[in-house]
């Protein structure tokens, strides 16, 4: 009996930290949501400016992202009235619980870039 304790106890802490990633990757999930963050904490607050920054996203795409992150609370879209009508969006103090994992994911990117390059540069010199 101890044994299906535990591994109830093991099945109820995997599914808890499965619905806890699922529900990150569901609100920050994707190609283009924290990239766009990330674009916007550097200033970028307009739509043509984010898509100049964020490379190779479409219009469309970018325009769904930015109504997903503002329905999650990251984000939200300013309409300033006048000729012509000024469009900005700005990021929200929520945006600022992202600055750890963005932060992780900047240094494990970095480290995976310098490995592959190293893997290629090992791997090309020895079959040359």
């Amino acid at each position: 009996m101890h044994t299906n304790e535990t591994t109830k106890e093991f099945t109820d802490e995997c599914n808890k930290v499965l619905n806890a990633v699922s529900d990150a990757l569901y609100a920050i999930g994707g190609k283009w949501k924290l990239m766009i963050i990330i674009a916007m904490a550097r200033g970028n607050n307009r739509f043509t400016e984010l898509q100049k920054q964020v490379k190779g996203i479409s219009a469309r795409v970018l325009s769904s992202e930015l109504k997903e992150l503002e329905l999650n609370g990251f984000i939200i879209k300013k309409v300033t009235n006048g000729y012509p009508v000024t469009i900005e969006y700005q990021l929200l103090s929520y945006s600022h619980t992202l600055e750890e994992i963005v932060g992780a994911m900047t240094r494990w990117g970095m480290q995976h870039r310098e490995k592959i390059r190293s893997e290629r540069s090992t791997s090309g010199s020895a079959q040359g």
